[in-house]
């Protein structure tokens, strides 16, 4: 499954020390708070996306071109195109991936850990995300803007996550998994807040492909 769905990118930037434990918990609340609003502003978000996954040792392992669309509340469109065709779909309930090389549809409930994961940030609730994550927030010069999230459950499907904007406009997200691996998600061609068809939303497989229905 993509990594965006599965496991959540050495690099991460560094942001500003530590603080004391309250400060942090109130410095915490207000950047959730602030990147909540701005992506609450996202009512539908598409875009064409390049996804590079490096190692610990910081050798790229591959690279993904595909194109995403989400729309509140809760729908989820995912399709790359190479160097394997997949599409995933999600209505906020459930999320299936269509593998058309093994003629395979696995469909996944979205339970609680996963209904965290980073891409879902852009189609699903955002109101407390102080509750799940730490949230650091630095400026970039005047127009770029850096969220890290780092997640308040132990077994969460990353370890932490980096959210850059430019006035104010998603560009980028940066997932690092337990391993050190890295997940580099780069949006272009982004459009935001125009009208989609709920039908976008639609996983259209053929007859005869394999449906596997996961129980967890």
């Amino acid at each position: 499954m993509i990594r965006f769905f599965s496991v959540a990118l050495a690099v991460i930037l560094s942001f500003s020390a530590p603080l004391a434990s309250a400060e942090a918990g109130e410095a915490s609340q207000a950047a959730a708070e602030q990147l909540a609003g701005m992506l609450r502003d996202y009512q539908s978000y598409q875009a064409d996306f390049i996804q590079i996954v490096v190692n610990e040792n910081g050798t790229q392992v591959q690279e993904t071109h595909g194109r995403l669309m989400a729309k509140r509340p809760g729908l989820f469109y995912w399709e790359t195109s190479k160097p394997l065709p997949q599409f995933i779909v999600s209505d906020g309930d459930t999320v299936e991936v269509y593998d058309p090389d093994l003629e395979q549809v696995t469909i996944h409930n979205l339970d609680d850990r996963v209904q965290t994961t980073p891409a879902l940030l852009l189609s699903g609730e955002v109101a407390n995300l102080n509750d799940s994550y730490e949230v650091y927030e630095r400026g970039v010069g005047t127009r770029v803007q850096e969220f890290k999230l780092v997640p308040r459950a132990p077994d969460s499907l990353f370890v932490s996550l980096r959210l850059s904007f430019e006035n104010g406009v998603l560009q980028e997200m940066r997932m690092q998994d337990s391993l050190g691996q890295l997940s580099i998600l780069s949006f272009d061609d982004i459009v935001l807040n125009e009208s989609i068809e709920q039908g976008a939303f639609d996983l259209d497989y053929p007859e005869g492909v394999d449906i596997i229905r996961d129980a967890g």
